[in-house]
């Protein structure tokens, strides 16, 4: 009877471990989603941003008149795809 007893709270101890384990693993899980949403978050400005400044290159580099053929070439294909993405957005606008 007492070797069924300490075999009882052995388990209830393992399962109370079990259960403050798996809480501490919620919150981290919680914390470390909340981290990589704002990374995230940082990573997308950082690209727009990047974008951004990749088309003001673009302006000046046209606007100064010395492209060579790969940067002709390049800027037309990001033209092309440009217009390709304003073609999708007006198809969508008439939906």
């Amino acid at each position: 009877m007492v070797e069924l007893d300490l075999q009882i709270k052995s388990i209830q101890d393992k399962l109370q471990l079990l259960v403050k384990q798996h809480q501490f693993l919620q919150k981290e899980n919680g914390k470390l989603k909340k981290e990589l949403e704002k990374a995230s978050l940082l990573n997308t400005e950082k690209e727009q941003s990047l974008q951004t400044l990749q088309q003001q290159l673009d302006v000046l580099k046209l606007g100064s008149g010395n492209l060579d053929q790969a940067e002709k070439l390049a800027l037309s294909k990001r033209i092309d795809a440009y217009l390709k993405e304003i073609d999708k957005c007006l198809a969508l606008l008439n939906t």
